[in-house]
């Protein structure tokens, strides 16, 4: 185990990073951020930030000669990173799992060689596979860049096998997953922690609402079923076994008009729809990402009170700063904000957790504050 006093490291310092630097501190870890830009939001509560690229050898260094482990705040650390660490330190997740996650290709072919439902698809990687794809995937449909989308980027939606070559093209011709739109009753995710002797924790079965491709509420305990949830949380742990996973991984799923459960994608890390765990459980995510990478005893994942988690985002600051004593005089409403020096459309600023004695009156509540602040979504 690695006890307090020791000196941790994360790539990425986000809010994820932020976050978890917030909980090691507060168990009494010091802790190294690594992330190139010079105002991210861990920089403000980390015991130092490495202003570098990823890649930065006399950085990689610096963090591997001070932590007695390391982990990663988003799954687009540039591999070569990973592996250097690893060589040094453990590094918790492992650098293949967050491999698989940097690709969508990589990544589905992952859950169906797993046996796991997922949205039929078809992958294209130069203009000889445009045919194919629009005659093997029923349309509508969703392209989507295999790399580097996330929050509703990199994608773009198609009526009709007409769409394919123009959308294609747009993108760079960059390689891409052409995706089957599921007709969805329902969005769920999954939050586990896995330990490396193999013990599994997991947190409530969130339902999430997504607008424009950017996650909007997350409402625990979700509205489904028992059966249904217990098949996501052994989806998500055959995911964690295939890849023996140690850290905190989230797993997305679609539930179609069928009521089929079908993968959608996983994260590495703590993930935007387990905020709620940080209010509303025992132990967060933050928590437990801090007791994987550190071999220690993992937390209670016990659900304490009914939560729906609001994202804020930079659409909210259009027409200056948000009405904040319209939220602030709530008293069951808990607000975080990020510290992001500049609010962009679709950018997460912060989230609020409104924690009630359902989730349908905590949305009341999230309802009336957009009222107030005039603000749709």
């Amino acid at each position: 185990m690695i006890l307090p006093g020791a000196t941790l490291g994360i790539l990425g310092g986000g809010q994820l990073g932020q976050m978890f630097c917030l909980a090691a501190r507060r168990m009494g870890y010091d802790v190294w951020v690594l992330d190139p830009d010079r105002d991210c939001p861990a920089a403000a509560v980390a015991d130092r930030h490495l202003c570098a690229a990823y890649e930065d050898e006399i950085a990689l260094q610096a963090l591997t000669d001070a932590c007695a482990a390391v982990t990663t705040e988003f799954e687009n650390v540039p591999l070569i990173a990973l592996e250097r660490i690893a060589r040094k330190v453990p590094l918790r997740p492992g650098a293949r799992a967050v491999a698989i996650a940097q690709d969508r290709a990589q990544e589905k072919a992952f859950f169906r060689d797993l046996g796991l439902a997922i949205a039929p698809f078809a992958l294209l990687r130069s203009s000889a596979d445009l045919a194919g794809a629009a005659a093997t995937v029923t349309f509508p449909a969703i392209l989507k860049t295999t790399r580097f989308g996330y929050d509703g980027k990199g994608q773009a939606e198609l009526a009709s096998p007409e769409d394919l070559p123009g959308a294609w093209t747009a993108m760079g011709g960059a390689d891409a997953v052409l995706e089957a739109r599921v007709a969805l009753a329902q969005e769920i995710s999954v939050v586990l922690a896995r330990a490396d002797d193999g013990m599994m924790v997991f947190y409530p079965v969130a339902e999430n609402v997504h607008h424009r491709g950017v996650l909007d509420l997350s409402s625990v305990p979700a509205r489904t079923t028992d059966e249904l949830q217990d098949l996501a949380r052994r989806s998500a742990a055959r995911i964690a076994e295939a890849l023996d996973y140690v850290g905190v991984l989230a797993v997305e799923f679609f539930v179609d008009k069928a009521g089929q459960l079908l993968v959608n994608e996983m994260a590495p890390r703590p993930h935007n729809s387990g905020h709620f765990t940080i209010d509303a459980c025992v132990h967060s995510q933050f928590d437990q990402q801090v007791r994987t990478l550190c071999a220690l005893p993992l937390g209670d994942t016990r659900l304490i009170s009914p939560v729906v988690m609001m994202n804020l985002l930079g659409d909210l600051w259009e027409s200056g700063a948000p009405d904040w004593d319209a939220l602030l005089r709530h008293p069951q409403l808990k607000l975080y904000l990020y510290g992001k020096k500049q609010a962009r459309s679709r950018r997460k600023m912060g989230h609020v957790n409104a924690l009630a004695m359902d989730t349908g009156r905590a949305i009341a509540i999230l309802e009336t504050l957009r009222c107030d602040w005039h603000w749709p979504r």
